[in-house]
């Protein structure tokens, strides 16, 4: 953001909140205008309020005011997190011992290289998202960290192969045909193959600067540099190289209960594998999918998933059988809550409550 963005953002923190025709969202939900900021926040979440003012018809003022209000509540929010190109990822589904759910859920979400944990309803209880440096340090972190809490009976990790399409590439779709063609850009070239080996990892600088951006994405260069202990000049010539080099991810996400969209579902799918990755892509553009990454062992496509309620599973599953005859669903488990998500704490309602650095294990 200029320094005239951060000008503005300062003189919206001392204004009194007006409400708008579309509504407030003062109960804690998503009003229309909500939704439709969160949609061109996700696609340019580091766009100035002027342009993403212009895409939804008001000016930068409201847009920023609003935008405001959605963070302070925890209804939304803009983060950042390394490239998963030179990374190991995995996905540890943990059973626990009865009564131990609770307690192992809130040790892994406080684990900085676990970056996402949801509570389950399967045959496992937690599903914890996991990255590291190489596959032997995955190794190591999942056996001995997470194997050795105490509650936890088994482990069972499936390692990411193939991301075709992640939380960061989804869209509330809330937006109207012309506010989107202002904010277009290009997207996130897909799939990516994951790491499986040792890369030279980032500097502290860099570091430092993603470590600042995941607890607020839109932070301006002044700002930026302030947290990350470098100078504006310094801070602004980083992060550029680090997006055009493709070092760094942003997203915009939100509480989704709080949208609608109650309903959470993992699918472990089997693809033969000549079909896997023209079925991945087509899976990660579907509006339902949040996730589809093709994985280690005999289902070796998970597809996650965010609905409209329980009632809608069955319609996206006969949608999945008419589009994929080739794509069988061993098994679907449903999302009883969801503790992080890319390094967010969550409450029970799905807003932020706090945030947990990144950070590769060392074991």
């Amino acid at each position: 953001m200029t320094g005239t963005e951060e000008e503005l953002q300062e003189s919206i923190s001392r204004a009194p909140a007006t409400p708008d025709s579309r509504g407030t969202g003062t109960d804690g939900c998503f009003a229309e205008l909500d939704l439709a900021l969160v949609d061109a926040l996700q696609a340019a979440p580091r766009a100035p309020w002027s342009r993403i003012g212009r895409a939804l018809g008001v000016d930068a003022t409201t847009a920023s005011r609003r935008w405001e209000r959605l963070r302070a509540n925890g209804l939304a929010w803009v983060t950042a997190y390394g490239s998963a190109k030179s990374t190991t990822v995995a996905y540890v589904e943990v059973r626990c011992r009865p009564r131990a759910v609770e307690s192992v859920g809130a040790a892994l979400a406080e684990m900085p290289w676990v970056f996402s944990v949801d509570e389950v309803a399967g045959d496992f209880d937690l599903l914890a998202s996991v990255a590291a440096a190489d596959l032997p340090s995955l190794g190591r972190s999942v056996h001995g960290l997470i194997g050795d809490l105490d509650g936890v009976r088994s482990t069972r990790t499936r390692l990411g192969i193939t991301l075709y399409g992640e939380g960061g590439d989804w869209r509330v779709r809330a937006m109207e045909p012309a506010g989107r063609a202002e904010l277009s850009a290009p997207r996130t070239a897909r799939p990516t193959v994951y790491s499986a080996r040792l890369h030279r990892g980032p500097t502290p600088e860099d570091e430092a600067l993603v470590a600042a951006l995941g607890v607020d994405g839109r932070l301006g260069y002044t700002e930026l540099g302030a947290a990350a202990g470098l100078s504006e000049h310094t801070a602004r010539r980083r992060l550029q190289r680090m997006v055009r080099d493709g070092d760094i991810t942003f997203r915009c996400d939100l509480a989704h209960p709080l949208a609608g969209l109650s309903t959470v579902v993992l699918y472990r799918t089997a693809v033969p594998h000549t079909h896997l990755e023209a079925t991945g892509n087509a899976l990660a553009r579907m509006s339902e999918v949040r996730l589809a990454v093709s994985v280690s062992g005999s289902d070796n496509l998970l597809v996650m998933v965010w609905l409209r309620g329980l009632h809608a599973i069955d319609p996206f599953e006969a949608q999945l059988a008419d589009r994929f005859p080739n794509l069988l669903v061993r098994d679907r488990t449903v999302f009883l809550r969801s503790r992080k998500r890319m390094g967010q704490l969550l409450d029970t309602s799905g807003r932020t409550r706090g945030q947990v650095p990144f950070g590769l294990p060392r074991v």
